[in-house]
């Protein structure tokens, strides 16, 4: 599930009422027994998107969150990119110090990505330090400079804390990881046109030795793979710079055709440490920015509702309404039916829609290799050629407060012809809970009476 559709859904959620009976026709329709909670929801939020004014909430907050991210994306990479070039610079006097370098390059970036790995677990938290303290955090501010419409309906958007947070986290790593390619585009750039002479030097006591153990562990992701690009203890010696009087030391400038190789170790440097480690902790945020969204959405009180009307049938064993005294129902008819069966050849409505027969059959646990509409809208043509192909167990859904007309009668009469057996159910009004009322069940069963066949059966409520 999406931010879009995630941010349509909890609009939904708060603003859209539906009925039981309407959920469940739905999760019928789009046969979600066996989907997860989340796709449930999706199918919902899709079914009823249109009731959102258009563009959607979801749709907007898209549109302008993927201008600020595109803006602030092409920010980040020209500014990797001249930090690389700052960082290079070289006049032909001082040699480019890599300590500079891979400050920029390693060092800060693994800092970063520790504090992004904090704020994920702090994400939440409505007030998360380390969340607001990314620059990308103030993303959402620039929103307050969009004209005063827009303005508006995005301030109408309410989201949550947690996808706020989240959405921080999974920004200021994609900002990032652009910076860093700026920052690579800048090195490879500067070295295929220029010719740079690289050194280190600092103010602590490090030796060639000691330098050169300490990056032989910083280069264990591809020094077996790419040899080269390890700074031998020769090139150590040879490049280290000492600033006395603004002059380069003799050997330096003997060694010049080498120390130019610094750019192998720092191109995979930087790519591994601030590339391919910032795309595994942008992989993670998505991941957690993913399943914070359903998280919140599966919590909130309006989506638990939904899923269980969803889920349950809209007819069960528990009273909708006061009990009315127990009355004995005569039997109306001879051939009464007080067994319901759970597997029917056919179901057929009379003047009935799809939507309302599929939940019939579901609220009495019917399932049926077919289900059909007859009447109603239906020619006489289309009901004889159902007739013409119906047999087995035929059961017929009728409209109990309805008076049964020659229409129906006909129908069952051609319908009895070619099946083993026809089951008339009167269905009550949503009021009585579908159950028809005493008067309405005598007069189908004195007309049922009248028509005296064999194979025609009437459903009775005991």
């Amino acid at each position: 599930m999406n931010l879009r559709t995630s941010i349509d859904l909890y609009q939904l959620l708060q603003k859209h009422r539906t009925s039981h009976e309407e959920n469940r026709t739905l999760a019928l329709e789009k046969q979600c027994r066996n989907l997860s909670a989340k796709k449930k929801l999706s199918v919902w939020a899709k079914a009823h998107r249109h009731s959102l004014s258009w563009p959607t909430p979801g749709e907007l907050f898209c549109k302008y969150l993927y201008g600020i991210s595109l803006a602030l994306g092409i920010f980040a990479l020209i500014a990797g990119f001249l930090s690389g070039a700052a960082l290079l610079s070289y006049n032909g006097k001082a040699p480019v110090n890599v300590i500079y370098f891979l400050a920029v390059a390693v060092f800060i970036p693994l800092l970063t990505m520790f504090l992004a790995l904090l704020s994920m677990l702090r994400a939440h938290h409505a007030q998360s330090m380390l969340v607001h303290l990314s620059p990308a955090y103030w993303m959402e501010k620039i929103l307050g400079f969009f004209p005063g419409k827009t303005q508006s309906i995005l301030s109408e958007i309410q989201l949550p804390p947690l996808w706020i947070n989240w959405l921080v986290i999974k920004r200021a790593q994609l900002l990032s990881l652009l910076f860093a390619i700026g920052l690579l585009s800048a090195l490879l750039g500067i070295v295929a046109t220029k010719d740079v002479a690289f050194a280190w030097s600092t103010t602590l006591h490090v030796s060639p030795d000691g330098l050169h153990t300490f990056l032989h562990g910083l280069a264990w992701p591809w020094r077996t793979w790419i040899p080269a690009a390890l700074p031998s203890v020769e090139l150590i010696e040879k490049s280290q710079y000492f600033r006395l009087g603004g002059q380069l030391d003799r050997t330096m400038v003997a060694n010049a055709d080498v120390l130019g190789e610094w750019w192998k170790f720092l191109a995979c440097a930087t790519l591994f440490y601030a590339i391919v480690l910032r795309v595994l902790v942008w992989m993670a945020a998505r991941y957690g920015f993913r399943k914070a969204l359903e998280r919140s959405l599966l919590k909130v009180e309006e989506a638990e509702k939904l899923l269980y009307q969803m889920e349950t049938p809209v007819v069960s064993s528990t009273a909708v309404s006061q009990e009315q005294p127990f009355v004995q129902r005569s039997r109306h008819y001879q051939n009464m039916v007080t067994s319901p069966m759970h597997t029917y050849t056919a179901v057929l409505g009379w003047a009935m829609g799809d939507e309302a027969i599929s939940l019939q059959n579901d609220s009495m646990r019917i399932e049926a290799q077919k289900s059909q509409s007859v009447g109603g809208s239906h020619t006489l043509a289309e009901d004889r050629q159902v007739t013409a192909e119906s047999g087995g167990e035929i059961l017929l859904y009728v409209k109990s407060w309805e008076p049964p007309t020659m229409d129906i009668l006909d129908f069952v009469t051609d319908l009895a012809q070619t099946a083993d057996r026809v089951t008339i159910m009167p269905i009550g009004t949503v009021a009585d809970a579908y159950i028809p009322k005493e008067k309405e069940l005598a007069i189908w069963g004195r007309k049922l009476s009248a028509l005296n066949h064999p194979k025609v059966w009437l459903w009775h409520y005991s």
